[in-house]
């Protein structure tokens, strides 16, 4: 444990700083003129050398990249994460404000695919070859094909335009004081978001429970359970119901990459205000600090998310911890 601890430690180090380099690195030989971009170009035009030499300081445009990157890491190992310039704000301000927004809308998003992808999974598996079979393959293989966005779209033309039952978009009504917004206001807002993340989502987790559940049925436990006496249901219920959901739990830890890359998507197509949205507005203004400290922190979450998928694949297949304790036996 404590090798396999300090492994961890390592490795989450050195993602760390290979992310925070890389994003360094990419804002930097992006064409984008931070200060172009944020001030406007007839604005630039029309401003003094003077100004324009102030604000080029101010994005640190004429910084050697080494340097910025030197100081961002050395007050990043402080707490530091430096200051947002788009905002104007501290980026751990930043961050903290717009966390919450991101989290409850993924947390959401979670939830609801992998228990819709499992049920649907299970449903299917069990009617192998029959109509529930293929609708729910078809459905899959759909979504699995249809981008984030254009679904996004889609659901606020219907749900919005043409039906009003969710708003436009945001986390809370326009021209409200936020002391006034109730929770039902915020889950209002949410839901619509929430809803297409969860039907993108479904697809992974809902064909791989769906070829598990045939394997279980086929398997000679379910058979002789059948033989005495019970349904397909039952013994699926009493025999099948564990070999099926630690595999899907696995899968969907595994999934939290993609839940955190389709939330970018519809956090633009929303309006929603969160940390996709901010990197996008970050990555388009030249705001490498804010940048690099959202991608620090995706890259932490979707560290935790496989981590946390690798420890239940050992509790799903103990033969998977007994082939790493082989390993290091011989090494």
């Amino acid at each position: 444990m404590p090798r396999f601890i300090l492994r961890n430690i390592v490795k989450f180090a050195l993602l760390m700083i290979a992310v925070s380099m890389a994003t360094f690195v990419l804002v930097s030989i992006s064409p984008i003129d931070p200060v172009q971009a944020n001030v406007g170009q007839a604005a630039l035009i029309n401003m003094s050398e003077a100004k324009r030499a102030q604000l080029a300081e101010y994005w640190g445009v004429n910084t050697p990249l080494w340097e910025r990157y030197v100081n961002w890491i050395t007050a990043a190992f402080q707490g530091d994460l430096g200051t947002s310039l788009r905002y104007n704000a501290p980026v751990a301000d930043v961050i903290a404000t717009r966390a919450l927004n991101s989290l409850a809308l993924m947390a959401t998003a979670w939830v609801v695919s992998g228990v819709l992808g499992f049920a649907l999974g299970i449903l299917a598996g069990a009617n192998r070859g029959r109509l529930v079979d293929r609708i729910v393959k078809g459905y899959c293989f759909l979504l699995a094909s249809v981008p984030t966005f254009w679904l996004g779209l889609v659901f606020l033309i219907v749900f919005s335009v043409w039906l009003g039952w969710f708003p436009f978009g945001f986390s809370v009504p326009i021209g409200v004081a936020a002391a006034d917004v109730t929770l039902a206001d915020a889950l209002h807002h949410l839901a619509l978001p929430a809803l297409t993340l969860s039907v993108v989502g479904v697809a992974n987790i809902a064909l791989h429970t769906r070829e598990k559940t045939i394997d279980v049925l086929e398997s000679d436990y379910v058979r002789f359970a059948c033989a005495r006496g019970l349904s397909t249901w039952g013994a699926l219920r009493h025999h099948g119901l564990r070999n099926l959901a630690l595999p899907a739990l696995t899968l969907q830890f595994a999934s939290i990459s993609e839940i955190f890359g389709g939330s970018v998507l519809v956090e633009q197509v929303f309006s929603y205000p969160g940390l996709g949205q901010a990197a996008v507005t970050a990555g388009l203004g030249g705001d490498v600090a804010l940048l690099a400290g959202i991608a620090v922190l995706s890259a932490a979450f979707v560290f935790g998310g496989n981590l946390i998928a690798n420890m239940l694949y050992g509790v799903v297949d103990p033969r998977i911890r007994r082939g790493e304790g082989e390993a290091r036996t011989h090494a």
